[in-house]
């Protein structure tokens, strides 16, 4: 683990409460953070000091989504429904009131917006109609964390209810349904150069997936508390996990081995569950989000 050197570059302050919500903008430079105080804050990679409200909300925002071909940002509000943002005009441009439920996450996918809520409810939005499109009843427990497989044309949804559903993205069919976790599933992704889903969750574990046939390759005890995000890098050789634990760890993603931990006490990383990571595409720092209310980017060296 001693062969990666950890930088961290910045910390970021702010919000005043707790954040939930991370994602990459349209432009890699710039990334977004919500949080339980209702703001939504643009952040700039060559200037990250100075961030820029984009949004205020009356209620906590755990989930951002962007629409990169629009320059669009959207915001989960819970409680009510979505707000689209204009990224060149810094305005609203439309909103939706589809929920009376916490939003927990948001994924675009072609000419469909999917809504994820605490209902089970997954609410698939037409992109250009800016309407309702389907309601899918999926479970009687939260719905936590989408990931797409555009390779496949596949939805993998994380659910309170301990499982993963994989569903058709061209009919919305379910075609798998995953139970491994024995408890909610906080984090899913599908590498972006193999054939392999990763699921994290409130268990500590992070279970791989082949998704050619969706059966289980390996699991592994990855963390002391609740896996809360996960990421890969661009090129997919590695991926990042966050938890309740306050640590962030760095895997291998062929032999999913551990090659770092970023902590508090080795790298003054986060007093607090960290809720969010991203590896980000524009200069591959990684960027984390916390209940501490900072945000921290850091550089790896001789990865």
């Amino acid at each position: 683990m001693s062969k990666i050197k950890v930088n961290k570059l910045h910390t970021l302050t702010g919000h005043n409460d707790c954040i939930y919500a991370l994602v990459e903008g349209p432009d890699p430079r710039y990334f977004y953070t919500g949080s339980g105080d209702g703001m939504v804050v643009e952040w700039d990679l060559e200037n990250p000091k100075n961030g820029k409200l984009v949004a205020k909300l009356p209620h906590s925002v755990y989930a951002l989504e962007v629409d990169k071909e629009k320059n669009q940002l959207l915001v989960g509000h819970n409680f009510e429904g979505i707000h689209v943002i204009d990224l060149n005009e810094n305005n609203e441009l439309w909103s939706l009131k589809i929920t009376d439920h916490s939003i927990f996450d948001i994924q675009i996918h072609e000419n469909e917006i999917f809504v994820g809520t605490a209902d089970g409810m997954i609410t698939v939005l037409d992109r250009e109609k800016r309407a309702v499109k389907k309601h899918i009843k999926v479970s009687h427990k939260s719905i936590r964390v989408f990931s797409v497989d555009p390779l496949r044309n596949q939805l993998a949804v994380g659910l309170s209810d301990h499982s993963v559903k994989i569903f058709d993205l061209t009919n919305h069919a379910l075609l798998h349904h995953l139970e491994k976790h024995t408890n909610s599933v906080f984090a899913l992704g599908y590498a972006p150069d193999k054939r392999i889903l990763i699921s994290g969750g409130r268990d500590a574990h992070i279970h791989i997936w082949n998704t050619e046939t969706y059966t289980l390759d390996q699991s592994v005890v990855a963390h002391m508390y609740a896996i809360n995000s996960l990421s890969f890098r661009q090129d997919g050789k590695y991926f990042i996990t966050c938890s309740m634990d306050k640590s962030i760890k760095i895997w291998d993603s062929e032999s999913y081995k551990l090659l770092k931990v970023i902590d508090k006490a080795r790298h003054a990383g986060h007093g607090t569950s960290i809720n969010k990571v991203h590896w980000s595409t524009y200069n591959q720092t990684i960027i984390s989000v916390s209940d501490d209310r900072s945000i921290s980017i850091w550089e790896l060296e001789e990865l």
